[in-house]
């Protein structure tokens, strides 16, 4: 197995997840997250895996510096005309995670690493260099793709043979992530070496609706709810993807 890039795929990413609520849903999450634990100054920035820039956006549209690292150059362009139709500057790097730390001299503010471990060969390889480019008291934002939720959704759509042989890989044209991730293995990972101070759901409810009832509900409506119940003791574990941001230790 290898790391997945998408140079193939920008077109296809961009229309599944931020043409509809999927997308909207994600970044209002994301956030309301990060507006309540960073602090009322610009900060040094490093989006790894930036995608198409929504995140990285919205973050230089704060005065926070943005630097975007992507290792697929057709998302890479995509985010630089973003940028460039916002009328905002950013640094752009066409770079996979395990490059960075030679390009990177100093430390960053804050660290993004959205929806990137669960299409990494060896998902927690990437810590050390996560903590390389953290700086000391600085933030780590990480938002994973979910196997409680991927289980629970096979569950309810009945399908127990994948259940049974452990088969939940996505396809090599599926949107569905090649190693979705195991919370607690994932907590067990940090353990010791990073501090998990928020974590939120991300679509703990939406996925889940049949499909009327989503085309029936108003997207804002659909954001209240979820911002509402994104950390619900019930709900926050079946979210599609989980944001949790972190503090080295």
């Amino acid at each position: 197995m290898k790391d997945r890039h998408f140079d193939e795929l920008a077109t296809r990413f961009a229309a599944k997840i931020y043409g509809g609520n999927k997308g909207a849903i994600r970044l209002a999450v994301l956030q309301a997250d990060l507006r309540e634990c960073l602090p009322q100054r610009p900060l040094r920035v490093l989006d790894i895996g930036a995608g198409l820039g929504h995140m990285a956006l919205w973050l230089a549209q704060q005065g926070h510096q943005v630097t975007l690292a992507e290792p697929a150059q057709p998302m890479l362009d995509g985010a630089r005309e973003r940028f460039a139709s916002a009328g905002l500057s950013a640094t752009f790097i066409h770079a996979s995670w395990q490059e960075l730390p030679a390009q990177s001299h100093q430390p960053y503010d804050l660290v993004l690493c959205h929806a990137v471990l669960e299409w990494l060969a060896e998902p927690f390889a990437i810590f050390p260099v996560l903590r390389q480019l953290t700086a000391p008291g600085g933030w780590l934002s990480l938002a994973f793709y979910n196997r409680d939720a991927l289980v629970y959704r096979n569950l309810l759509k009945g399908h127990l043979r994948k259940l049974r042989t452990n088969d939940l890989a996505g396809e090599k044209q599926s949107l569905t992530p090649q190693t979705p991730l195991d919370p607690r293995e994932l907590a067990a990972q940090l353990d010791g070496h990073w501090q998990v101070e928020s974590q939120s759901g991300v679509r703990v409810f939406h996925d889940y609706m049949p499909a009327e009832f989503q085309a029936r509900c108003d997207v804002a409506d659909l954001i209240e709810m979820e911002l509402a119940h994104r950390r619900h003791p019930a709900f926050a574990g079946l979210g599609r993807y989980l944001h949790w941001i972190c503090r080295p230790v």
